[in-house]
């Protein structure tokens, strides 16, 4: 999907999941969001191309713009809602499906040093509440329901709720 294609999405995206939103222009200027994710598109693309130290100092500037740190590296897929935004950190190897719905304070990192894939793998539809953390090469299964503040170490099952610290799963579909 282009950029443009996906920045429609995007805004799309967020006048459906947010009462406050009342048209894509206030969107498109006013949403940090939005924001973040045109620069991620953009520093994406310099990080394909092996252009690393240029993607993390614009990525940088993006982070202190709006609030909002991902990295150059990571596979964002059209649909992210990030509400309210601040404080949000997603990892070099994460990757998002669509249609993913995220509260302020969220963390998708790492657990030390390790190499390869070593950030979670969001799958479609998933909600993940304000001030949760996934850490790890761990997959969040399709539509899975993350509980504000959990610590999410392990993979979910799809359409499943995750809560606590150290997350459990306290409903399955069906």
């Amino acid at each position: 999907m282009n950029f443009i294609n996906k920045l429609k999405v995007d805004i799309k995206r967020a006048l459906e999941v947010d009462p406050a939103a009342r048209n894509s222009l206030e969107i498109l200027l006013l949403y940090p969001h939005i924001k973040a994710l045109i620069i991620h598109s953009f520093t994406h693309f310099l990080y394909s191309k092996k252009l690393f130290f240029l993607s993390r100092l614009i990525s940088n500037f993006g982070r202190f713009l709006t609030g909002i740190e991902i990295h150059p590296g990571a596979t964002i897929a059209e649909g992210l809602f990030i509400d309210h935004g601040i404080g949000v950190v997603i990892g070099e190897t994460a990757v998002i499906g669509k249609n993913v719905h995220m509260y302020h304070g969220v963390t998708l990192g790492g657990t030390g040093k390790e190499r390869g894939k070593r950030h979670p793998t969001v799958e479609d539809n998933v909600v993940i509440g304000a001030g949760a953390i996934l850490l790890g090469g761990i997959t969040i299964g399709e539509g899975t329901k993350v509980g504000a503040n959990a610590v999410v170490l392990e993979s979910t099952n799809p359409y499943s709720t995750v809560v606590g610290v150290k997350a459990k799963e306290v409903k399955k579909r069906g």
